[in-house]
């Protein structure tokens, strides 16, 4: 894999960078659009580092995560859920679910409720392999929100809801 470049790098080869001066002044959001399209291309070569390191496709990941956020929310996740999540077939599904079984990242277990149906559960190894490499990021950006006060988090959260929710319809309508 290629080695990240450093932000002064980047700024040789015109990425936007939380140093450059030219986003300060700008008062029609396209300073924010760029800022937040660096930030998900930073996000998304650290993801991709992770998957590489782990031999994970990206849509592993990707399943990783949405797994995670169905048990942070207490809301059981099967596989024709996280499919409908990632806009995979059945067939495409069922290979993503047996890979990551195969790894040891994912285990199929039964529905206490009801016998027939098949819940998915992210193995605690897989965990704790995702929380040694993104924990430190994870530290970062919640220190970063704790200097914050109130008002400005709640800003920072309308903003981000809004923007999730205008890509998510984005990509819905196709």
């Amino acid at each position: 894999m290629v080695s990240p470049i450093s932000l002064a790098e980047r700024d040789n080869i015109g990425g936007v960078t939380p140093t450059d001066k030219s986003t300060d002044e700008s008062t029609d959001g396209l300073d924010v659009v760029h800022q937040l399209r660096a930030v998900t291309v930073e996000l998304d070569l650290f993801a991709a580092e992770f998957a590489h390191r782990n031999g994970l496709h990206p849509t592993d990941l990707r399943a990783l995560i949405c797994l995670l956020d169905a048990a942070r929310a207490r809301r059981p996740c099967t596989p024709g859920s996280l499919g409908a999540r990632l806009g995979l077939n059945s067939a495409g599904t069922t290979s993503l679910v047996d890979r990551l079984e195969r790894l040891g990242h994912v285990r199929r277990t039964r529905d206490p409720r009801d016998r027939r149906r098949v819940l998915l559960e992210v193995d605690e190894r897989a965990v704790a392999l995702g929380e040694a490499f993104f924990g430190p990021l994870i530290a970062q950006v919640a220190e970063a929100a704790a200097q914050l006060a109130e008002p400005e988090l709640a800003a920072v959260r309308r903003f981000l809801t809004g923007v999730l929710e205008g890509v998510t319809a984005r990509r819905e309508d196709g």
